[in-house]
């Protein structure tokens, strides 16, 4: 990720950071600048105001992904890395992102007519996942009986589904235990069942 980007993301993610443990409305741009340990003129340059910050969701994802991504074992079983990638992302909404917040963003992209940037395919989330079925497919641990980009889809619907009853059910439970127990019931029917040697 260049520079630019991780100062864009780094802001977002502090500014999520204080609104779920202050408050949307408490939290000021001072206080992000100040915890982001940027510049006035950096949050500027990437955000016109606070209003700005909602629509940022996805770039704080992807900023995670990306994170999780570098750190894995590139001979791990591509479902274990979508599954890791999942749990971590869910993780990080319940202990940082407010569902009151996370519900408003959901609700916007289902009444838009403009840009759903949670469908954005150019985002690094939808690149990475494709990636990963594709070399799952390649490796003989993803089924080849659908295309990648198909499969991808299916695992993009599944978390979204997990995070949806979240928001429903009001952050009701603990999403991380709740999406390690549901995700790989959900997207499990695409592993491939390796034999034991």
């Amino acid at each position: 990720m260049a520079k630019g980007n991780n100062t864009k993301a780094k802001i977002a993610r502090v500014a999520w950071k204080l609104f779920h443990e202050k408050g949307y409305e408490e939290t000021t741009i001072d206080e992000i600048i100040l915890q982001s340990g940027t510049s006035k003129g950096s949050f500027y340059h990437y955000y016109s105001g606070k209003d700005e910050l909602l629509a940022s969701l996805p770039e704080i994802f992807d900023a995670k992904y990306e994170e999780v991504m570098q750190a894995l074992d590139p001979e791990m079983d591509s479902f274990d890395k979508l599954m890791t990638l999942c749990f971590s992302v869910h993780d990080l909404i319940e202990s940082d992102i407010p569902v009151g917040l996370l519900a408003s963003l959901y609700s916007s992209q289902v009444v838009t007519k403009g840009d759903k940037h949670l469908l954005n395919q150019n985002r690094f989330y939808y690149k990475m996942v494709n990636q990963l079925v594709d070399e799952g497919q390649r490796r003989g641990q993803i089924t080849r009986s659908m295309p990648y980009y198909e499969i991808a889809h299916m695992y993009a619907l599944c978390e979204r589904a997990i995070i949806y009853d979240y928001c429903i059910s009001d952050g009701g439970y603990a999403l991380g235990e709740y999406t390690r127990k549901t995700m790989p019931l959900l997207f499990g029917g695409v592993r491939v069942k390796q034999e034991v040697k």
